[in-house]
């Protein structure tokens, strides 16, 4: 049924017209006299007033449906005698899960069967929005036993079992699969890529695999999480197959595409998208370059480095690595390596005004969806198999995104885009 609409076609009331309607079908001195003498159990205990309420309530509402569907209300004859074959033929009774914990309902029944209910549907065991609930508590960590254990000491519900609570949270799967291989829109300016590692049951032993991600910025500065995907280990040939269904799935060309130092990141990339200019994550590539450095010099080579990373352009970019090889090249000279064999997917953004580089120099946007991503899958453990990772990652993604605002600076970012790509930036968003 149609949440804006009563059972007879009407538009809904608003709230204060509903309390009011409220308060005249049961004033409050009625209220006081239905209560009195009553324990807090008598009201709001398991089978107390308020549960009996709710179903005689649903159970009211439901005889309106029956009335709206027959088009005429329980009592009254059939206008002009023209009521048809079909009549009401009983009820059906049934406890349904709610808020205020198990109701017991009275769904009406039409003779020729074609009666369908809109407020508590056939075969619906649940109302109130609890299936929103589980999926909230289960998008947040909470496993099916707790999510159990939760709804039974909050709402005294009894009848939500962990097989039912498994069946709400697997109803998410269809949700994933069309998130994954919906279509995606044409030109992204930037896209993000990385991945994270997932503990997963295989056979006896538990094994990590791979989850690779993907965020995109869209023209209009708004970012998205443009897909999951998986394989036992990260490595650049897999990325090819996931730019490869992003190119499948609608995306014809990306401008800037950040990831980490990754070996052959770079050649999977021009693959697919030619154009599209590889920028090696900054952070990445300064952690890297610490990893072998002792407590006692980080500090000052970390401050070395940084003259490399805000200089002017790539040529300055190219001095400051000289003077900084010049300096620590004797003591480590992997560091001084590492960034010429990466110069030309490292300097990219140099080229770039200040309110760009802020936004292409890292891969800050999914490293913190994968801390978000990572908070809500470290209480498993590990999973029993790919689908239900997926599942709760999809429910940890799509929480993270109502967060997300629009690219801060993004006007100076899209002016910056249209000079230096020109054409390839779309003209309207």
């Amino acid at each position: 049924m149609n949440t804006n609409e009563n059972t007879n076609g009407r538009a809904a009331e608003p709230p204060q017209d509903l309390e009011q309607r409220l308060r005249t079908l049961l004033p409050d001195d009625a209220l006081q006299d239905a209560v009195e003498g009553l324990t807090p159990g008598d009201v709001t205990g398991q089978g107390g007033l308020l549960q009996q309420l709710a179903g005689r309530l649903l159970s009211a509402a439901l005889e309106g449906e029956m009335s709206a569907h027959l088009g005429y209300p329980k009592g009254q004859a059939p206008p002009d005698g023209l009521g048809g074959p079909n009549h009401r033929n009983g009820h059906i009774e049934k406890t349904v899960a709610t808020p205020l914990g198990d109701a017991r309902v009275r769904t009406p029944r039409d003779r020729s069967g074609d009666f369908e209910p809109q407020i508590v549907r056939k075969r619906q065991t649940r109302v109130g929005g609890l299936d929103e609930q589980i999926i909230g508590m289960y998008a947040g960590g909470m496993s099916v036993r707790e999510i159990e254990h939760q709804l039974a000491e909050i709402y005294g519900v009894g009848r939500v079992k962990r097989d039912t609570i498994s069946q709400i949270t697997d109803a998410v799967l269809d949700d994933v699969q069309a998130w994954r291989t919906r279509p995606l829109d044409p030109v992204y300016p930037i896209v993000y890529l990385d991945a994270i590692h997932v503990k997963m049951r295989a056979d006896r032993s538990v094994t990590t695999r791979a989850c690779y991600l993907a965020i995109g910025v869209t023209t209009d500065g708004t970012r998205e999480t443009l897909g999951l995907w998986w394989q036992d280990n990260e490595g650049a040939k897999f990325w090819l197959a996931v730019l490869t269904d992003l190119k499948r799935r609608g995306v014809n060309d990306v401008l800037i595409a950040c990831c980490d130092g990754l070996a052959g990141f770079q050649d999977a990339i021009e693959a697919v998208f030619p154009k599209a200019w590889t920028q090696t994550c900054i952070v990445h590539q300064i952690r890297n370059s610490l990893r072998y450095v002792p407590d006692k010099d980080r500090k000052h080579v970390a401050r070395d480095l940084k003259p490399i990373y805000t200089a002017l352009d790539a040529d300055d970019a190219l001095v400051q690595l000289e003077r900084f090889e010049a300096v620590w090249s004797a003591k480590y000279p992997m560091i001084g390596t590492s960034w010429r064999e990466r110069w030309d997917q490292i300097t990219p953004f140099l080229a770039l005004p200040d309110e760009l580089r802020r936004i292409v120099y890292t891969t800050n946007s999914i490293e913190a969806l994968n801390r978000q991503i990572r908070k809500v899958i470290k209480t498993r453990g590990h999973f029993p198999d790919e689908q239900a990772a997926s599942k709760l990652i999809y429910l940890a993604i799509t929480r993270a995104e109502t967060r997300w605002r629009r690219t801060y600076g993004w006007a100076a970012a899209r002016l910056a885009l249209k000079i230096h790509f020109g054409d390839r930036y779309p003209d309207h968003d």
